[in-house]
C-alpha cells in the first residue's frame, strides 16, 4: 500500500472502533485505541509478513499488542489484514465473543498472545525474538507498548536482555500519548527523557511522529543496526481524531452515548 491507502485504512479503523465501542452499549478503552491506529495500520498495511488464510505459518513475523487495553486499534487492524471479519467485529464485548477487552490469544484471528497485566509483551517478545536466532529463521518481531506501561520494570529488564542477546530481530515500539489510566504519564511517573533510556539500555532508537504514516514506515524500513534491537518512540495523541476525546482522559475508558458517536463521526466525516 502507499501512503495515501494507509491512511484510507487508518480512517477506516476510526470509524470501526467508534462502531463497535457505541454497539457493545457498555465503557471500552476508546482513547488508546485511537492513539495506535496508525501505527498498526502501517505495520498490517506494510510491513508485517502474514497470510491470513495460514495464520500459523511459521514464517510470519509476530505482532504483541502489550498494552493490551489498546486492543480496539488491533483488533479493527486485523479486520484490514482478512484474519477478522466485521461479523465477528461486531460481537465486541458480547456474551461469548472472542473479541474481549483485552486481546485473548486465537491464532486463526491473527491474535498472537493475551495481553492485559502490563509490562509482558516484551519478555514475550524477546522470548520469541531469541527463539528465531537460534532456529536461524528471519521473521521478525514487533511488540506495542505503552509510555505508561514503561514505568514496569519488567519493561526494562526484557530491554537489557534484548541488547545483551543482540536480537537485531525485535523492533519496540512506545506509543507516547502522555497518559495512563490514572492520569498523565508525567503526573503518576515521570519516565524522563525515553529517547535516552532506551539508547542507554543499548537500543537503536528513532522519535517519530506516531500520526505522520510517511514516517512511521520509514522508521520501520530502516535497515537494523547490527546486534541493536530497534526502539521506535511514536510521538502520540490519546484519542486521536475525535476532539473531544484528544488528550482527554476520561476516554480512557468509558461508554460512548449516542450523542457522543453522532458527532465524532460527523468529525470523521469532515
Amino acid at each position: 500500500m502507499d501512503t495515501l491507502q494507509l491512511e484510507q485504512m487508518a480512517k477506516r479503523m476510526r470509524r470501526r472502533i467508534l462502531d463497535i465501542s457505541h454497539a457493545c452499549n457498555a465503557a471500552a478503552h476508546v482513547g488508546g485505541g485511537l492513539s495506535i491506529v496508525d501505527i498498526t495500520a502501517t505495520l498490517y498495511g506494510a510491513i508485517l509478513r502474514y497470510d491470513s488464510k495460514n495464520p500459523d505459518w511459521q514464517e510470519r513475523d509476530r505482532f504483541i499488542l502489550s498494552k493490551g487495553h489498546g486492543v480496539l486499534g488491533y483488533y479493527t487492524a486485523l479486520v484490514e489484514a482478512g484474519f477478522i471479519s466485521d461479523e465477528i467485529l461486531q460481537s465486541f464485548q458480547t456474551n461469548g465473543s472472542d473479541l474481549i477487552a483485552h486481546p485473548v490469544m486465537n491464532l486463526p484471528l491473527g491474535i498472537e498472545s493475551s495481553n492485559g497485566s502490563l509490562g509482558q509483551g516484551l519478555s514475550m517478545g524477546v522470548g520469541l525474538a531469541l527463539a528465531a536466532k537460534k532456529k536461524t529463521m528471519a521473521h521478525k518481531i514487533y511488540i506495542l507498548l505503552g509510555d505508561g506501561e514503561c514505568n514496569e520494570g519488567s519493561v526494562w529488564e526484557a530491554a537489557m536482555s534484548a541488547a545483551h542477546y543482540k536480537l537485531d530481530n525485535l523492533t519496540a515500539v512506545v506509543d507516547k500519548n502522555s497518559f495512563q489510566s490514572d492520569g498523565s504519564s508525567a503526573a503518576v511517573m515521570a519516565g524522563g527523557d525515553l529517547e535516552m533510556k532506551w539508547k542507554g539500555f543499548g537500543w537503536d532508537v528513532h522519535v517519530v511522529d506516531g500520526h505522520n504514516i510517511s514516517d512511521l514506515y520509514h522508521a520501520f524500513l530502516l535497515p537494523p543496526v547490527d546486534g541493536k534491537p530497534k526502539a521506535i518512540i511514536a510521538q502520540t495523541v490519546k484519542g486521536k481524531g475525535v476532539s473531544f476525546m484528544e488528550n482527554n482522559n476520561e476516554w480512557h475508558h468509558n461508554r460512548l452515548t449516542k450523542a457522543h458517536y453522532d458527532q465524532a463521526l460527523q468529525e470523521l466525516r469532515d
